[in-house]
């Protein structure tokens, strides 16, 4: 099964699903979520799927959710509508680390935003040596959707990531804060990703399932689940309140584009720092 933005196909043993929005770099709207999910259902209805690998189409495996595309821009969002939004992206996401057969994200050039989240829920996530990552929200006055940087890399290098709003992240500093799996060349990406899911689809099913499972289940134990949901919570209160600050920022955003409201952001910073010298 596939649509008009996500592809869906049968590698043998192993379902293959592309982004495929490549003109917008695969930013991932309302419309991808739903997609995505049908092909979730397929892959994991279809007994003899043993393993799901997640990709790209075009330039980048993705540059982020498309939160504009989904919440609008109105003046004064309403809070409903923003939780209903982002707990679709945020159960997307979790789809991939929930999924009863293993997940392998294969990622090249942009891996951003909530797309980061989502590579890295996972179970394996593969990069290519030209990818870079990022968690940019906090430049753009946005949350966190699915916060599992923390349980993955640690709370120092969730907190250096994520509050500086770094989206220049190279494979390599990826795959040493444990992000990643593995590096490989960019020309081999699927095929690498296609080779560990053979691999993994090799075993016991039911002890891959099981094992995925207490791992999982182990986490939780330790409160992955409910820090996850209420940091979703908090993501609403970013996404719904307004200040001066922000919307000073959203109108530049929208009449000059980001890299305009970025930099008068960062020169107020800037014109603050010369005051108190």
């Amino acid at each position: 099964m596939s649509s008009a933005l996500i592809r869906y196909e049968r590698h043998g043993v192993l379902a293959v699903l592309t982004l495929d929005r490549p003109g917008k770099l695969n930013a991932i709207n309302a419309a991808m979520v739903a997609e995505l999910g049908r092909a979730l259902d397929a892959a994991e209805a279809d007994d003899e799927v043993r393993a799901v690998i997640l990709t790209g189409n075009g330039r980048a495996f993705s540059a982020g959710f498309d939160l504009d595309l989904e919440l609008g821009a109105d003046a004064a969002p309403d809070p409903q509508k923003v939780r209903r939004a982002l707990h679709d992206d945020f159960n997307l996401i979790m789809r991939f680390w929930d999924c009863p057969k293993p997940t392998i994200a294969a990622v090249h050039r942009y891996c951003l935003g909530s797309a980061m989240e989502l590579a890295v829920a996972c179970d394996v996530t593969i990069a290519a040596d030209d990818c870079v990552f990022g968690a940019p929200e906090v430049q753009f006055g946005s949350g966190i959707v699915a916060m599992l940087l923390p349980w993955l890399i640690g709370p120092k290098f969730a907190k250096e990531l994520l509050l500086t709003g770094d989206d220049r992240v190279p494979a390599e500093r990826a795959h040493h804060l444990g992000l990643v799996n593995r590096v490989v060349p960019a020309a081999s990406l699927l095929e690498e990703a296609c080779a560990l899911g053979r691999r993994l689809a090799g075993n016991d099913r039911l002890a891959v399932r099981l094992t995925k499972l207490a791992i999982n289940r182990g986490l939780d134990a330790a409160g992955l689940r409910a820090a996850l949901l209420q940091a979703l919570e908090l993501d609403v209160i970013i996404e719904t309140t307004q200040t001066p600050e922000s919307r000073e920022f959203n109108a530049i955003l929208q009449r000059e584009g980001p890299k305009a409201a970025i930099a008068w952001r960062r020169s107020r910073t800037d014109a603050s720092r010369g005051e108190g010298a």
